[in-house]
């Protein structure tokens, strides 16, 4: 699955309405529609932090459906933003 898809699933499973996570993620509702339409595109990697970090989720598990149990999840989720700025053009 995609990120589409991993968001999809995940405010159905914390019951966030789009509204709500616009509300919390400082994003434009219509901007995390598109994020949810079938030609989704793929957020900014701005974005995909203020996602995550507003679901209480990695951005890893947002685009690859995969979380790490990592105990030093700073540093963790510091290497996932690192690694989707560098990969964005790729995961496209």
């Amino acid at each position: 699955m995609g990120f589409r898809e991993n968001l999809k699933n995940e405010l159905t499973f914390q019951d966030v309405r789009i509204k709500e996570l616009a509300y919390k993620s400082g994003i434009n509702p219509r901007t995390i529609e598109q994020y949810l339409s079938a030609a989704a595109k793929m957020p900014s990697a701005e974005n995909a932090v203020k996602i995550a970090s507003a679901l209480g989720v990695t951005v890893e598990y947002l685009v690859t459906g995969n979380s790490s149990n990592s105990d030093n999840a700073s540093e963790e989720q510091q290497n996932q933003i690192f690694l989707y700025k560098k990969h964005s053009e790729l995961i496209k």
